[in-house]
C-alpha cells in the first residue's frame, strides 16, 4: 500500500482527521519516522562482443576470424541470449486466463493542489462511478504514506462503496515496476487474495477499500491475529507458478539496482554530514551485498510468490468476518518464502517509533512458523503434520533473512532521501535500518541447521 517507511505512501498532510477503518494501509502511504531521528528489476547487462580484428589492407570490413571461431561467437551469441530469456522467464508473473482486464486511463491526477488533485480524482470518477453525482462526493486523505499518496472517496455517510486513489510519488518509477504490480494485484487478486483493481492512469491507479482495521506492532503478537496473518501469507506463496515453471528470485538483481541509485552525498550541509559519519561507505555495502548473496542463497529457502512489504498498515483485519487480507503489492514478486517472513517480523518494530525490543521472540516466531508451516503444506497437499525440525530449519531462514530486509530498505530509503518531496527523515530511517542490520548479523549467522 503505502509505504510508510516509517510508513505507506505518500500522503503527509496531517490537517484531515482520519477514521479508524481508512488507517492508511501501508508502506505506501503511512507513518513517523523513527527518532534517529520500493521497477523493473535490472536485466543482467550483456556486454558486446570485441570488434573482430580487420582483414590485411584493402580488405577493410572482411573478418580474419575462420569458419569455426565465427560459429564459436555466434554459439556464444545465442547462449547468452537464451540465458537472458530463461532468467525473465522464470521471473515473469502470469496472469490467469480469464483475468478481467484492467483499462488504462488517460487521467493525470494533480497531488500538490487540493483543487486540481479533487479534479482528477472526479475525472476518474466519472468512468468509475459514473451515477455519482459530483457534487456529493467526499475525498478523504490517508495521512501516513511516505511513498505515495492515497485518496479515499465515496458518497454518502456509511461509506459502503469507496474508490482508492493511489497517486505515485515523486520517482518512484526509480523503486517500482509498476507493470509488474499491476501484474501482482491481478494474480493474487485472481485467488482471492486482494481487493478488486478498477483501473490504472498515467500517475496511479484506483483499487476496492477493503473494511476493516488497518493493523498496529500491538496487533501482530496476538496469536489470534497472528495466525490468520501465517495463514494468509501460506496462501500467497502456495500459488503455482505458470505451467510448472521454476521462478528464480530478483531480490540481488533488484537490491543491486538500488545500490546503484543511492547518493553520494548531499547539497544540504547537516544532511551530508549525517550521511557521511552514520551510512556505511559504499565498499562495506558492496561487500555486505555480496556476502549476502553467497550465504542466503544457499539456505534452501524455495522461491514463491512474495507480498515483500508486510509491514503492520498492509495488514487489514476484519475481525466482524475473522479474517485479514493484505495491500499495497508494489514490491510484490518472486522471491525467498524465508525474506517475506523476515521482512514481516522486521516490522513488528513499527514505523513511528521504530523500536526493535519487539522484535518477536524464539517463542513467538515458533508459534508463527508452526502454524504457517500447518497452512503451507495444506495449501500445498501436503498434509498438515510439521515437526521440530522443519520449525527449527524455517526459523534460521527466516531470521538471516531478515538481515536482507534490514538491508534492502536502508537502500531504499537513501534513495527515497534523495529524490522524494515528503517531508520525512528518510535518511534517519536509512540509518536506523542499516544499524539493526549490522547489530542483527552476529548473533543471526550463529544459527546452525540441525542436522
Amino acid at each position: 500500500m503505502l509505504r510508510a517507511r516509517p510508513r505507506s505512501s505518500a500522503e503527509r498532510h496531517r490537517p484531515v482527521s482520519v477514521p479508524l477503518s481508512l488507517q492508511p494501509l501501508s508502506r505506501a502511504g503511512s507513518a513517523t519516522v523513527p527518532p534517529p531521528s520500493r521497477s523493473p528489476a535490472a536485466r543482467p547487462s550483456v556486454r558486446a562482443p570485441p570488434a573482430l580484428p580487420r582483414g590485411r589492407p584493402g580488405t577493410e570490413g572482411t573478418s580474419s576470424l575462420s569458419a569455426p571461431a565465427v560459429l564459436v561467437v555466434a554459439v556464444a551469441v545465442v547462449v547468452v541470449v537464451v540465458s537472458a530469456v530463461a532468467w525473465a522467464m522464470a521471473n515473469y508473473i502470469h496472469v490467469p486466463p480469464g483475468s478481467p482486464e484492467v483499462p488504462k486511463l488517460d487521467v493525470t491526477v494533480q497531488d500538490q493542489e487540493e483543487k486540481r488533485c479533487r479534479e482528477g480524482a472526479l475525472s476518474l470518477l466519472q468512468h468509475l462511478r459514473p451515477h455519482w453525482d459530483p457534487r456529493e462526493v467526499t475525498l478523504q486523505l490517508f495521512t501516513d504514506g511516505i511513498t505515495n499518496k492515497l485518496i479515499a472517496c465515496y458518497v454518502g455517510d456509511t461509506m459502503e462503496d469507496v474508490v482508492l486513489v493511489r497517486i505515485y510519488g515523486n520517482k518512484t518509477e526509480l523503486l517500482v515496476d509498476r507493470d509488474e504490480e499491476v501484474k501482482s494485484f491481478r494474480v493474487l487478486q485472481a485467488h482471492g487474495c486482494a481487493p478488486q483493481l478498477y483501473c490504472t492512469f498515467n500517475n496511479g491507479l484506483c483499487y476496492e477499500f477493503i473494511q476493516g482495521e488497518a493493523l498496529d506492532p500491538q496487533h501482530v503478537c496476538n496469536p489470534a491475529i497472528f495466525r490468520l496473518i501465517a495463514r494468509q501469507l501460506a496462501k500467497i506463496h502456495a500459488i503455482h507458478a505458470h505451467n510448472g515453471w521454476i521462478p528464480k528470485s530478483n531480490l540481488w538483481l533488484k537490491m543491486g539496482k538500488y545500490f546503484s541509485l543511492i547518493p553520494t552525498g548531499f547539497a544540504d550541509e547537516d544532511l551530508n554530514k549525517r550521511f557521511l559519519s552514520d551510512i556505511p561507505s559504499s565498499q562495506i555495502l558492496q561487500e555486505e551485498m555480496t556476502w549476502m548473496k553467497e550465504i542466503l542463497s544457499n539456505l534452501g529457502s524455495p522461491v514463491v510468490l512474495c507480498h515483500n512489504d508486510l509491514l503492520c498498515k498492509n495488514i487489514i483485519y476484519n475481525e466482524k468476518q475473522g479474517d485479514v487480507q493484505f495491500i499495497d503489492y508494489e514490491y510484490s514478486g518472486y522471491n525467498y518464502l524465508a525474506y517475506d517472513i523476515g521482512n514481516h517480523f522486521n516490522e513488528f518494530a513499527g514505523v513511528s517509533d521504530v523500536d526493535y525490543s519487539l522484535y518477536p521472540d524464539r517463542d513467538l516466531q515458533g508459534q508463527w512458523l508452526r502454524s504457517y508451516l500447518e497452512a503451507y503444506k495444506e495449501y500445498k497437499g501436503f498434509g498438515s503434520d510439521v515437526t521440530e525440525k522443519e520449525v527449527e530449519i524455517l526459523f534460521i531462514q527466516v531470521n538471516q533473512f531478515a538481515l536482507a530486509s534490514h538491508f534492502f530498505w536502508g537502500l531504499w530509503a537513501l534513495i527515497q532521501a534523495k529524490y522524494s518531496t515528503i517531508e520525512f527523515d528518510f535518511l534517519g530511517y536509512a540509518i536506523v535500518r542499516f544499524n539493526q542490520y549490522f547489530k542483527m548479523k552476529p548473533e543471526v549467522t550463529a544459527l546452525k541447521v540441525p542436522e
